[in-house]
């Protein structure tokens, strides 16, 4: 072979080998550095996750709301309706305990005797005994002892709470043109057979005694006003009853 030939053959394929290695070199240094540089962003930012799977999940706090579905929203409204109900019976059972009287059908409506006045019990044990203060006279009997009207009139007061009193009726008399008054303290509760406004007669029945209010045990405490001055009961009774 000549040997210019061989060569420049051989400087040929040495120059093809470099053409092709040099790109090849290149290609895999610029891969290099740019994994070097992505190495170096990453650990001049380093940033930190969490699995989700690693949270431990927050308690839901529930005790500031509840459920309002239709069928508890009804629920709660018949609740409020039944408890409105029974607060509206309770009254009407209050107020009808504090209008009709309780008193046995064995006790006569009206009391024995004649005349414009009457004593407002057929029968009592003793007197009370007088303190200081004590405007009216106590008559001591038994709890549900009748208590009559001592004259026709008309009642003024009908309470199951009066101030000292507890149960008590009051009733304005004109006795032969003097205006009267007689107070009847201390009944039974839900005895009292009379309303304010009510006309009674002499004798009529107005409840039974019993103990309500600043009482120690069972009387009557009467009291008579005569043209506004306090009277002795027992003392105006004896002069005026029949």
């Amino acid at each position: 072979m000549n040997p210019v030939r061989s060569t420049f053959t051989v400087a040929a394929v040495v120059g093809l080998v470099a053409t092709v290695a040099i790109p090849a070199f290149a290609a895999v240094r610029s891969t290099s550095a740019d994994a070097m540089t992505l190495q170096q962003v990453a650990a001049n930012n380093a940033q930190s996750i969490v699995v989700a799977s690693e949270v431990a999940p927050a308690a839901l706090d529930r005790s500031g709301f509840t459920a309002t579905t239709p069928e508890e929203i009804q629920k709660k409204k018949d609740e409020e309706a039944a408890a409105k109900a029974a607060a509206e019976a309770l009254a009407n059972r209050i107020s009808a305990s504090s209008s009709t009287a309780s008193y046995s059908q064995s006790i006569p409506l009206v009391a024995p005797g004649s005349g414009l006045v009457r004593r407002p019990l057929m029968s009592f044990n003793n007197f009370g005994t007088p303190y200081a203060g004590h405007r009216g006279t106590d008559y001591m009997a038994d709890r549900g002892t009748p208590i009559y009207s001592v004259a026709d009139g008309t009642v003024v007061a009908s309470s199951e709470s009066g101030p000292g009193w507890g149960v008590y009726v009051k009733v304005a008399h004109n006795i032969n043109g003097t205006n009267v008054t007689s107070l009847y303290a201390h009944m039974d509760w839900g005895t009292r057979a009379v309303q304010v406004g009510d006309t009674v007669s002499a004798g009529q029945l107005l409840g039974q005694v019993g103990d309500t209010g600043r009482a120690f045990g069972t009387h009557l405490h009467l009291e008579i006003v005569v043209d506004g001055a306090y009277m002795n009961a027992e003392s105006w009774l004896v002069a005026n009853a029949g």
